[in-house]
């Protein structure tokens, strides 16, 4: 009986292998460098933080806002600076810095970004001017205005504490969000880079051509790279998801099998991709443009760091039609919503064909020399 190790396929596995691990470059880009960045986010949005608003303040008469700081505020680094610091231990302590001011100096704060909103008097009310696209400034404008127009005898403090109810949920932290984006994102980069830039690179060293001129079967060299990329990716995310588990509590709330399919899936669907793409091109400048011309698009688009709900509504159905979008969704809804078999039929079917199509396409085009 023929010994599995004089197998052809078993060869260019493990050759494919050993050439991927004893890349010292390749394990920290590929296992350590995503659990750092994951490390750094979740720490960056689980823990409460201190939010600084500065404000000036261009006042004639006396207003609301002006005995407040008398009473709560401490004078900052001069006369006309006062320092208000809220303390909450849900949201994070909030320090206010005012400055009064006169009218061009505060708009002349706003265009530098060295102010985030200005209060003013008017018809002896209080006004709040900043820019509406400005999100600090939003959220500036709307702490700001609770304190100013709390009910007398209503402290900061309690004011803030009153009407937020922490949620405890499983799965709704940002770095619930993110995990599951993170691996889904390394699948696609992990095999974008892994395959068609190797295959590239080789074919431009007339590798390819050498290796097709050997009694190796074509067929067993692509899959040789397929099954060597899917067992770093499975180890990839089986690292991240057993650290993030240890530091922040991530848990996979769904089903391991449905989990298992659609990281399969998307593993096919990206491999699919890598083998179009790198199909005939034979010089790695082009082939780093075509790479980066799938990925980062994708990246940006399909809600890795951020939710893709954010781009208007009219971009949204393209959006989902992205496979690492369906990737990126799949993930999540198992992470974090408990989902099964049944849920990820749909997304696993669409990147497995997806895949298959872009892999028949790729051979059909494919040129070893």
């Amino acid at each position: 009986m023929k010994s599995p190790k004089n197998n052809q396929l078993y060869r260019l596995c493990v050759a494919q292998f050993l050439e991927t691990v004893r890349e010292p470059e390749v394990l920290f880009w590929g296992m350590v460098f995503p659990i750092l960045i994951s490390i750094g986010l979740g720490l960056a949005f689980t823990q409460a933080s201190e939010v600084k608003f500065r404000v000036k303040v261009v006042s004639e008469n006396a207003t609301r806002l002006d005995s407040l700081l008398r009473t709560h505020a401490v004078s900052g680094k001069n006369e006309k600076t006062f320092i208000w610091k809220i303390e909450d231990k849900t949201l994070g302590n909030t320090v206010f810095t005012f400055e009064y001011s006169d009218w061009h100096d505060a708009i002349i704060a706003l265009k530098r970004g060295e102010a985030d909103l200005i209060a003013g008097d008017s018809a002896m009310r209080l006004r709040y001017y900043f820019d509406p696209l400005n999100s600090q400034a939003q959220l500036a404008y709307t702490r700001l205005k609770t304190l100013v127009h709390a009910p007398a005898g209503m402290t900061a403090e309690t004011l803030q504490a009153n009407d937020i109810s922490p949620l405890t949920l499983k799965g709704v932290r940002y770095i619930d969000f993110l995990v599951p984006g993170l691996i889904a994102f390394g699948i696609m980069a992990d095999i974008l880079w892994g395959i068609s830039y190797t295959i590239i690179e080789r074919r431009s060293q007339k590798l390819l051509r050498r290796m097709v001129a050997t009694p190796m079967r074509k067929t067993n060299l692509l899959v040789s790279m397929m099954f060597v990329r899917i067992l770093m990716n499975l180890v990839d995310a089986v690292i991240i998801t057993i650290a993030m588990w240890l530091i922040f509590g991530v848990q996979v709330q769904g089903s391991l099998g449905a989990l298992a399919v659609l990281f399969l899936a998307g593993n096919v669907a990206f491999t699919g991709i890598a083998v179009l793409i790198s199909s005939r091109t034979s010089r790695t400048e082009v082939g780093n443009g075509w790479i980066n011309a799938i990925q980062m698009p994708m990246l940006i688009l399909s809600g890795i760091f951020f939710s893709y709900h954010n781009f208007p509504e009219w971009s949204l159905g393209a959006i989902r039609l992205l496979p690492l979008t369906a990737l990126a969704d799949g993930f999540r809804s198992i992470f974090n919503e408990g989902a099964g078999w049944i849920d990820i039929l749909m997304p696993s079917a669409t990147l497995t064909l997806v895949g298959m199509i872009c892999f028949a396409i790729g051979m059909k085009l494919f040129k070893w020399y």
